[in-house]
């Protein structure tokens, strides 16, 4: 009778459980096809399919499963022929890269290595269920797994331990450990056991990533509707994680070279004297410097596609003597439409009916910066259309660049209501499914409507807000940081972050957008600035200003030697940017993209270094601290101002100043370089600086130069050469270039650091920065530090050029 009892107990509460939580079941039909398996399970249905050899899409509902449709993906399943087989407890589908092994009972998931390796799997007993419309995949936690990416997500480098949201937010003046801020791009690297495998989770919905925070079973990925759809991804190194991840969802087109110049912004400049003087007082001041951002002051009223005609009375001349000054005007853009009669802009937004509506069809009205407003639906084919045709009233003013600000959506309150209805191209969804692809179909109507009005120049789209793809169409930016020192390595690790989630065109806003930092933070800073892909600095309303001449003269000069520097490294950063549109690989790199298995990269002592291209090492610290230790991975490195050598696998304290940052060179790295000047618009001396550092490993280098404005390289027009260093061979060998154009340098010189005396060649020495000036008289003037190099000159032909040495 009591085993009756107990017996009768259990069973009601495992059928409590399961009302409570709606378990997949047991597989109860599977029809397999040539590239993939459908699956009809007791409580939802399945279909798994072969992507790739190294990708396998998973998708599973409560009801069978809808027309497909992503504004992520973008590209199509690779035809080829995985094997499947089954039998009578489970289904297998095999590549020569991968298995996917899908159990029967109860349904779930395991991803193994061809040799038979657990990379990934569901965890037992609780696989994918629903709790309500709340759809989550439990993955079994491995020992000792690491999980990184997850786009712009702040905290540290290995995310264990901790939870995430997706949910772009208006994040003003956000904390180094809020969630979540401006961007969603679900898809992170798991590692474990010398393996890596990546997850693109393609829901829309509010999500939620766990990586056993509060438990110590498993991680999971979750969203409050939808189906579960992602896609696995498995391959040896992390690089091909992100190129396959970005074969899915896209990779940049190359930017216009102008915008990886310096810019300077600031909420706001205006009147038109002040900008002027601003881009005079660059020029005078000797800062190069090629863009100018004009923030939302520059309109009337706030109302978007204005000017403020007394601030700005002919915005065309204006940016006509920038342009000839050698500068790019970027204005900013937010979806807001300001409800007034008369207003071009909302009468032309109502006649086209292309407005986000509630459930009864009344346009939806938030409350932003004009006031109350009407927001376009980019969700819709016709919106869109209709944005195109309004950014041309800015492209015929001679603006170079659009901000995508706001497209969280932000309105005041924060808390757009979820019965506002939104298109979806012709599948109306609610405000749930919507809100996280906004910002990124507003930045796709951004730059497709500068692409048509302008269409033999390329723009510059910058945004804060986006979805997975977002590098398709924009560059991003970390939103409104703050003027403080760990918020200025909190930007480190999220544009390292976005690297790792296909995004390699990002920035931060240097110097911090809110409060008032010190000279020393600004220092620091802009030395950082100097090695990231989106070069701006950038104040808010109400602060001191935040222009390298603000902080005083030895600041000045320790802003210049960097943007010197980053001028003269322009042809090294535009082929990585190259390199970034066909690999999808970034500029900013994490560690842990190469030294994936070291336990040392994930130390949060040395999280914040990183790569900027394959070359150099940079290694931000605090800018009052005094001293720091630099963690080196593997190899040779050198210092990068003098040429002393660092050994790999191990770390090192090193005195820090004001006036350096520490950056590192990896042995074997080829690096171009040009001469400086002061705007991209400005040509360089007719010499390449091929700079080339001795090692023990084979190196490649792709260069590669185009116009930097036109589309004319998408049909040949460009040129290419690639450069390897082979130590083995003592030989360098520049191969014969290839593409359509010249290169606009005709003689390469070739400069070797830390090469035994070779023949013909002439000894020399180069200081990549100036000496600070002796600003106080009883103070000790600042010796040059140089590296002494070997050099020789040659015509840039052709023909293939081999150089051997010794």
């Amino acid at each position: 009778m009591v085993f009756r009892i107990v017996f009768f107990l259990c069973s009601f509460s495992l059928a409590t459980n399961a009302q409570l939580v709606k378990h997949s079941g047991k597989v109860t039909a599977v029809n397999i096809q040539p590239q993939e398996i459908r699956i009809t399970t007791q409580n939802g249905f399945a279909i798994i399919t072969a992507y790739s050899p190294s990708v396998i899409r998973v998708r599973i509902d409560k009801q069978p499963l809808a027309k497909d449709f992503s504004y992520a993906v973008i590209s199509s399943p690779l035809v080829f022929k995985p094997c499947i087989s089954q039998n009578a407890d489970e289904i297998k589908l095999e590549t020569d890269s991968l298995t996917a092994i899908v159990s029967k009972n109860p349904f779930g998931i395991r991803f193994i290595t061809p040799d038979g390796k657990t990379i990934n799997k569901d965890e037992p007993g609780l696989g994918t269920s629903w709790i309500g419309e709340e759809v989550t995949t439990y993955k079994t936690m491995q020992e000792g797994e690491r999980f990184i990416g997850l786009g712009e997500k702040t905290g540290n480098l290995d995310r264990k331990g901790s939870s995430y949201t997706n949910w772009n937010t208006d994040a003003f003046g956000y904390t180094i450990n809020q969630d979540p801020i401006y961007a969603t791009i679900p898809f992170y690297i798991g590692v474990h056991h010398g393996l890596n495998y990546g997850i693109f989770f393609d829901n829309s919905y509010r999500s939620n990533f766990n990586f056993g925070a509060s438990n110590n079973r498993f991680s999971s990925f979750n969203a409050n509707g939808g189906e579960m759809n992602y896609y696995f991804i498995f391959h040896q190194r992390v690089a091909d994680i992100i190129t396959s991840y970005t074969q899915l969802t896209g990779r940049i087109t190359l930017p216009p070279l102008w915008s990886l110049g310096y810019q300077q912004n600031r909420y706001s400049y205006y009147p038109e004297a002040e900008v002027m003087r601003i881009a005079q007082t660059l020029r005078e001041k000797e800062i190069p410097a090629d863009g100018i951002t004009l923030d939302i002051h520059h309109m009337d009223a706030y109302k978007l596609f204005t000017w403020n005609k007394s601030r700005f009375p002919d915005p065309g001349s204006m940016n006509e003597k920038l342009n000839k000054l050698g500068f790019k005007t970027t204005v900013i853009v937010d979806p807001g439409i300001k409800v007034e009669k008369g207003y071009h802009a909302y009468e032309s937004g109502l006649q086209s009916d292309i407005f986000i509506k509630y459930s009864d069809g009344q346009n939806y009205t938030g409350q932003v910066w004009p006031g109350w407003c009407h927001f376009p639906d980019f969700t819709s084919s016709k919106g869109r259309a209709w944005w195109k045709e309004q950014v041309n009233h800015y492209a015929q003013s001679g603006v170079s660049g659009l901000w995508n600000d706001m497209n969280e959506i932000a309105t005041w309150g924060q808390n757009m209501p979820d019965n506002v209805i939104f298109d979806f191209e012709g599948n109306p969804v609610t405000h749930q499914q919507a809100h996280n692809v906004y910002g990124l179909e507003m930045i796709r109507a951004s730059y497709e409507g500068y692409r048509a009005a302008l269409p033999d120049k390329r723009p510059f789209i910058l945004t804060r807000a986006g979805y997975a793809g977002l590098q398709r169409y924009s560059a991003i930016w970390t939103g409104d940081n703050r003027a403080e020192e760990d918020h200025m390595l909190l930007g480190v690790r999220l544009m390292n972050s976005l690297g790792l989630s296909g995004v390699p065109f990002s920035g931060m806003d240097i110097g911090g957008f809110t409060g008032n930092g010190s000279p020393s933070l600004y220092a620091r800073w802009i030395q950082i600035g100097a090695f990231i892909p989106y070069f701006r600095s950038h104040t808010g309303i109400n602060t001191k200003s935040a222009e390298p001449w603000a902080f005083g003269e030895e600041v000045l000069e320790i802003a210049r030697n960097y943007i010197n520097l980053r001028y003269k490294l322009l042809p090294y950063l535009y082929s990585n940017f190259y390199e970034a549109s066909v690999s999808g690989l970034p500029i900013m790199r994490t560690l842990a993209l190469d030294n994936t298995h070291d336990a040392n990269v994930y130390d949060t002592r040395f999280q914040n270094e990183y790569c900027f291209g394959p070359s150099f090492l940079i290694a931000p610290y605090e800018s009052k601290q005094t001293y720091a230790p630099v963690y080196f991975p593997q190899g040779k490195w050198y210092n990068f101002y003098n040429d002393s050598i660092e050994g790999g696998g191990k770390e090192k304290i090193f005195t820090l100043s004001m006036q350096q940052l520490p950056v590192f060179v990896k042995e074997s790295s080829i690096i171009p370089m040009q001469s400086l000047i002061q705007t991209t618009a400005d040509k360089p001396t007719d010499t390449l600086f091929l700079h080339v550092y001795k090692g023990a490993v084979k190196n490649k280098f792709v260069y590669y130069e185009d116009d930097g404005e036109s589309y004319a390289y998408e049909k040949g027009a460009f040129y290419k050469r690639a450069i390897t260093y082979d130590p083995s061979a003592n030989k360098l060998l520049l191969e014969s270039p290839t593409g359509q154009s010249l290169s606009k340098f005709r003689f390469v010189q070739l400069i070797l650091h830390g090469f035994s005396t070779q023949e013909n060649m002439q000894s020399g020495e180069i200081a990549f920065l100036q000496p600070i000036s002796r600003f106080d008289p009883q103070g000790e003037a600042t010796p040059p530090v140089v590296c002494k190099v070997q050099k020789r000159t040659f015509v840039n032909t052709k023909e293939e050029i081999a150089v051997q040495l010794k």
